[in-house]
């Protein structure tokens, strides 16, 4: 149990030094960056992919005809 809680506070330890490590250098700022970018190009592919599905009449389901 004590090594359990030990390892855990080590863990713990880890996590908050690298949090601070990149709150302090200028890495948080290109990392919103990429995101941001990132969920423009998804947002406008599932765009394309909507209108493709919406022009093609959208058969994705199965029909008994």
């Amino acid at each position: 149990m004590g090594k359990a809680a030990g390892s855990g506070l080590l863990f713990a330890g880890i996590i908050l030094f690298i949090m601070g490590a990149v709150l302090r250098w200028d890495l948080i700022d290109w990392l919103i960056d990429i995101t941001g970018l990132l969920l423009i190009v998804i947002g406008v592919i599932l765009a394309i992919v909507g209108i493709v599905q919406m022009m093609s009449g959208g058969k994705s389901g199965s029909s008994d005809y």
